[in-house]
């Protein structure tokens, strides 16, 4: 049994999916317990239903904000599902989710109770009150599980250092994707946008990601604004919608930019490819991550990825061999690094190729499935949980 928080279109949500159809593939009985679903992120619940093997759960109050009557509520609506349905292994996901989700398990003596740090909740762009609050519960929850699973190494080290479970319940298994519309490349750039309306001859700095806080578009503009207004051919795309879409588009209309950033949407999970193939430089200037999808993703199409130094990214795009790293919050750096792209274009096919080699392995769907297994049956069968 999965339990995660909201079935939108993210990355531990595609996550969380790519598991569970894959052990619904392999041959067990696997449900997904999640929130109600919606704002204008969309959904993966279509997803879950059409591939089919996977027993959807929607319980009310599972919501992702802090809400003392709705989340003792769940905790109980959780035990219940929990003790009908009585699954060897409940893994959670998400904050929220994986709090509950936990506590819930434990009291229900499930044999294995694993949980995934796909991100932390607590970061430097909030309030201390809150982090020391997002600490305490995740300290408690990491009690009340079995295993930790990270996405990234810098998880595991984040949360160790402030007192988050024992270094023997941590084990890395990367976020896996379906890498093969990625290593396609039967469609050339030039034909990609043609077929998505896009202009041929422009260098396009393109974006995976919700139009959301931290996320890094208004970076971007920062860093990029006048080198659009000197040179007309560099062009962003922004894949992706969220809370913060009319706040930037308006903000890209006020820097007479309209023309030069093209925002398709929310476009469907299976076109991401099309879109990244799109591309020049997948840029991905986001403040908070746990291992960013974007990156990898851009990586797989054989497309150099810019990013900031933080959380996982360093772990995939690594500096000057599969991408370029820049500091946090630094916008003359994120604007050298994608004009050092712009004029050296070998350099990027380079950075693109050795990223591919890089990650078409780590992160394919069945090697993180392969790993979840193993992972469960260590839990199951009392064994150390391994690196």
């Amino acid at each position: 049994m999965h339990i995660s928080t909201r079935l939108i279109l993210g990355g531990s949500q595609e996550n969380t999916v790519l598991s569970c159809m894959g052990q619904a593939d392999d041959g067990h009985a696997v449900s997904l317990v999640f929130g109600p679903i919606a704002g204008p992120e969309g959904t993966m619940l279509p997803v879950v239903e059409a591939h089919g093997g996977i027993e959807t759960i929607e319980t009310p109050d599972l919501v992702r904000e802090v809400a003392p009557r709705r989340d003792w509520r769940c905790r109980r609506a959780l035990e219940r599902i929990i003790r009908d349905w009585r699954p060897d292994v409940v893994h959670t996901h998400s904050s929220k989710a994986g709090i509950l989700g936990r506590a819930a398990a434990w009291h229900a003596t499930v044999p294995a109770v694993v949980h995934t740090i796909h991100g932390l909740p607590f970061h430097p762009y909030q309030a201390g009150w809150k982090n020391s609050a997002y600490i305490r519960a995740e300290r408690w929850a990491a009690r009340r599980c079995h295993a930790i699973a990270t996405v990234a190494d810098a998880m595991r080290d984040q949360a160790l250092a402030v007192g988050i479970g024992r270094p023997e319940q941590y084990r890395t298994v990367r976020s896996g994707m379906v890498v093969e519309p990625y290593l396609d490349d039967s469609e050339s750039r030039d034909e990609a946008r043609q077929r998505l309306g896009l202009p041929r001859d422009a260098f396009i700095v393109g974006t995976v990601a919700r139009l959301a806080e931290l996320k890094g578009h208004d970076d971007l503009l920062d860093a990029l604004a006048t080198a659009m207004r000197d040179d007309p051919g560099i062009h962003l795309l922004w894949v992706g919608d969220g809370w913060w879409s009319e706040r930037l588009l308006a903000r890209v209309r006020e820097l007479g930019l309209a023309d030069r950033v093209h925002t398709p949407g929310l476009v469907a999970p299976e076109t991401i490819p099309e879109w990244i193939r799109a591309m020049d430089v997948v840029a991905h200037p986001s403040y908070r991550e746990g291992l960013p999808r974007a990156v990898v993703q851009g990586l797989l199409s054989a497309r150099p990825v810019v990013t900031y130094a933080l959380d996982g990214g360093p772990e995939v795009c690594l500096d000057g061999e599969t991408g370029l790293l820049v500091e946090p919050g630094d916008r003359d750096g994120l604007r050298d690094a994608i004009l050092r792209l712009r004029r050296d274009p070998q350099h990027g096919r380079d950075l693109g190729l050795a990223g591919r080699v890089r990650c078409r392995t780590a992160f394919d769907h069945r090697t993180m499935v392969r790993d979840l297994d193993d992972l469960y049956r260590r839990v199951l069968d009392g064994r150390e949980i391994g690196p």
